[in-house]
């Protein structure tokens, strides 16, 4: 078995989307800070309805999936055809925009904290004119391990073995063969977690303090990790809650304006020239 170590580690930065949300980007900040088959990483973590509150307002989508992990809170989305969601604690709901999807993601709660990410995965040339179409998964619904010094493993995608035990998410599999895991654990606690070798695989530390093969990752960085069966995790003395990614590259080149994820170029002008004449998601003639 072969240990993936650290290849660099990127600093979230701190912006702003939707209607104001205030986040932090841990992936995806360019086109450079990449990682096939993954675009972009959010993490958005505050107690002041000021940082959150107005929301995600209706916006567009073409050509990758969406995927929101609510950590702590309460979010609704809807969609331009009426379909409805509700996210609550713990819970992910995992978006297909495929063709075309309009929708929107609100915060349905005045204060407290609002905690989570939203990770966006490309699709390959062949799937991304798909129907669109939503999977939501209640926090009961997604499997945990509890670790034996105190910290637990929970699948939110995928299918990982720890210490014989086998972990599947209601979602896995597809293109990419997404692995998404929030990993907590104790201070001092070590965590050997198996990554299928040639797929890419970060992890981004939002609280405490980690080290992966004698690496330290300092807080609210992305550790990208080179090629390996597997990954060993070490909490500092503060112990540490990340999570965890992993998936195929798809190899494919990337054409991208805002919320538009194609291969080509003339395929994004076709995108916008949909958008403005609203027929985005509507199927091809």
């Amino acid at each position: 078995m072969k240990d993936r170590r650290v290849l660099h580690t990127i600093r979230a930065l701190d912006t702003s989307d939707g209607a104001g949300v205030r986040l932090k980007r841990a992936l995806g900040h360019n086109p450079t800070v990449r990682l096939d088959p993954f675009l972009m990483l959010d993490a958005f973590s505050s107690d002041n309805p000021d940082d959150y509150i107005a929301g995600f307002p209706a916006h567009p989508h073409r050509g990758f999936e969406t995927v929101t992990y609510l950590v702590e809170g309460h979010m609704k989305h809807r969609d331009h055809l009426g379909n409805e969601g509700d996210l609550k604690q713990g819970g992910v709901q995992w978006m297909t925009a495929g063709r075309g999807i309009i929708h929107e993601e609100m915060p349905q709660q005045q204060d407290g904290l609002l905690r989570g990410f939203q990770l966006w995965i490309n699709l390959p040339a062949r799937e991304k004119m798909k129907p669109a179409g939503y999977r939501d998964v209640a926090d009961t619904d997604m499997p945990r391990r509890d670790l034996s010094g105190g910290g637990q493993v929970k699948a939110i995608a995928g299918e990982v073995v720890l210490d014989g035990e086998t972990l599947s998410a209601p979602v896995k599999g597809g293109a990419t063969d997404p692995l998404y895991l929030d990993v907590k654990l104790r201070p001092g606690e070590s965590l050997t977690v198996p990554i299928k070798a040639g797929y890419n695989a970060f992890l981004y530390l939002f609280e405490g303090g980690l080290s992966v093969a004698g690496e330290t990752v300092p807080a609210e960085h992305t550790a990208v990790l080179d090629d390996g069966d597997q990954v060993t995790l070490e909490a500092g003395d503060r112990g540490a809650r990340l999570v965890l990614l992993a998936g195929k590259p798809l190899g494919e080149p990337i054409a991208q304006y805002g919320p538009f994820v194609m291969n080509t170029q003339e395929e994004i002008e076709q995108a916008l020239r949909d958008y403005r004449a609203g027929t985005l998601t509507e199927p091809a003639a």
